[in-house]
């Protein structure tokens, strides 16, 4: 059966949009305030009057032109919004229609006006301030110019002083995701996990019979700045996770390439499906997790206990945004998990919330994945 028509019927006979309804997810713990911007190459008036620099080596020439001199580029401003790997994810959870609590660094002493908008339809826990990135986006790709010095601030104790471990524990209890992203821009995030599944997991009531595991998801977030063994001590601790639920590693290209060499299993090159599939399955099995899922640009693998299973992404050649679109996928994928969905129809929402967001620039509803699924050709 083709995958889109498999996932419409699997989300008919789930009746989806109440079902997610009823699912809490608990996200954190970063949070950033996002400039989008083009890099303008020649200027002929004010405003959008201008031809940008539509390409990462055109952009990287005009850097390297500049060595031994100076240059000046102007960066256009586009929007500003909320921004980091957990908010987008947990924004785009709400949007499905999931119940959301966030915590994570949203505000100094008060919020950020950039998510006020999600606190009003959510729980929200802020540690400290936002870190803000500048997000240059390009034809064949972006770069994300970050200033994090808050995110220092963000660790276990500040964790537990913020919410005391019995109602963290209440919080996660309640939870039918846990999901951990941003691990690379974290400083503290490896004690952070050691802090969760060494004092908090083990003291959470057992879920009920008929219910279906809790779910763990994690995302690394780029870890090119942190070492090998920095990475792979992360990753052993996320393993532990699986003792208390089912875990989901969600990895894009590059970061797939990262932690197959940090776990020494060779050298990682190329997308095509068969060789997604192969990495998708090494990694889970040198790691013992639940699934692992691999997102390049124009396709998304996983593999999990049951086998592996890849499928192409409607890929957009001129989309209205990029920046996010990675966690719009790891939030579709997740919403499928919570749904019960196979593995398959779960990637069908990933790459489907993903294409649609970078279209529409907007998280699009459980209905209006529904309708894109319908029309996808």
């Amino acid at each position: 059966m083709p995958f889109r028509r498999q996932t419409l019927e699997e989300l008919a006979a789930l009746n989806a949009t109440a079902t997610i309804r009823q699912k809490h997810a608990l996200v954190g713990l970063d949070g950033f305030v996002d400039t989008i911007v083009t890099p303008v190459a020649l200027r002929t008036g004010q405003g959008e009057n201008f031809t940008p620099i539509d390409t990462i080596t055109a952009f990287g020439q005009r850097v390297l032109s500049a060595a031994g001199k100076s240059t000046n580029i102007e960066f256009y401003p586009r929007m500003e919004k909320l921004g980091g790997n957990g908010p987008i994810m947990a924004n785009a959870l709400l949007a499905a229609g999931t119940r959301l609590t966030y915590i994570g660094a949203l505000g100094q002493d008060t919020l950020h006006p950039v998510f006020e908008d999600m606190a009003a339809r959510s729980e929200t826990h802020t540690l400290c301030a936002p870190a803000r990135t500048t997000a240059v986006e390009f034809d064949d790709g972006k770069l994300m110019l970050g200033q994090m010095k808050s995110f220092d601030e963000i660790t276990y104790t500040k964790l537990i002083e913020t919410i005391p471990p019995p109602r963290l524990a209440a919080l996660l209890a309640d939870a039918d995701l846990l999901a951990l992203v941003n691990w690379t821009m974290i400083p503290n995030m490896t004690g952070i996990f050691e802090g969760i599944a060494r004092h908090i997991l083990p003291t959470l009531p057992p879920r009920a019979p008929d219910a279906p595991a809790r779910l763990f998801f994690f995302d690394l977030a780029d870890p090119e700045k942190r070492s090998p063994e920095d990475l792979v001590t992360a990753l052993r601790l996320i393993a532990r996770f699986e003792q208390h639920g089912r875990v989901t590693l969600g990895l894009n290209l590059k970061e797939t390439q990262q932690v197959y060499a940090a776990l020494g299993l060779g050298v990682f090159h190329g997308e095509e499906e068969k060789t997604l599939r192969h990495a998708a399955s090494a990694i889970r099995e040198k790691l013992a997790l639940d699934t692992i899922l691999i997102h390049p640009r124009k396709s998304a693998a996983c593999a999990t206990p049951a086998g592996d299973w890849w499928l192409p992404g409607p890929y957009c050649e001129k989309p209205l945004i990029t920046t996010g679109a990675g966690d719009h996928f790891n939030a579709g994928f997740a919403a499928g998990r919570l749904l019960g969905l196979t593995p398959q129809s779960c990637l069908a929402l990933g790459v489907g919330t993903s294409g649609h967001y970078v279209r529409a620039a907007h998280s699009p509803t459980l209905a209006d994945l529904e309708t894109f699924l319908a029309r996808w050709r």
